[in-house]
């Protein structure tokens, strides 16, 4: 679980210096906004590269986390800027199971 937050900070903090000063910002706000989706599914999806979850719990776990994303940038911002950190969830949870997938053991954690 420590692991896991580590790999949520890092995420978050490298995707918003990269957004904010590199990729050009959309308001610190924003960029903080998508960064912390970017480092929230890092996080989840090490989190939840255990033997202990099943699929469905799998899937459960990072819906739920994609509905309070929404629910928070909808709230903060409106549902059209809320949508696109969906979708950098999604691409960054699906490339870290890609990635787990080149490996003998089907994680990166061992």
């Amino acid at each position: 679980m420590q692991r896991a937050i580590v790999y949520f900070f890092v995420g978050t903090l490298v995707s918003f210096l990269l957004n904010y000063f590199f990729l050009g910002s959309q308001g610190w706000q924003l960029d903080l906004y998508y960064a912390a989706a970017f480092g929230l599914a890092w996080g989840i999806a090490y989190f939840l590269d255990n033997e202990k979850f099943t699929l469905p719990q799998k899937l459960m776990y990072s819906f739920g986390a994609m509905a309070i994303l929404v629910a928070f940038g909808a709230f903060f911002f409106n549902l059209e800027l809320a949508v696109p950190s969906v979708i950098k969830f999604s691409m960054v949870f699906v490339a870290y199971y890609v990635l787990a997938s080149f490996r003998r053991s089907k994680s990166l954690r061992k």
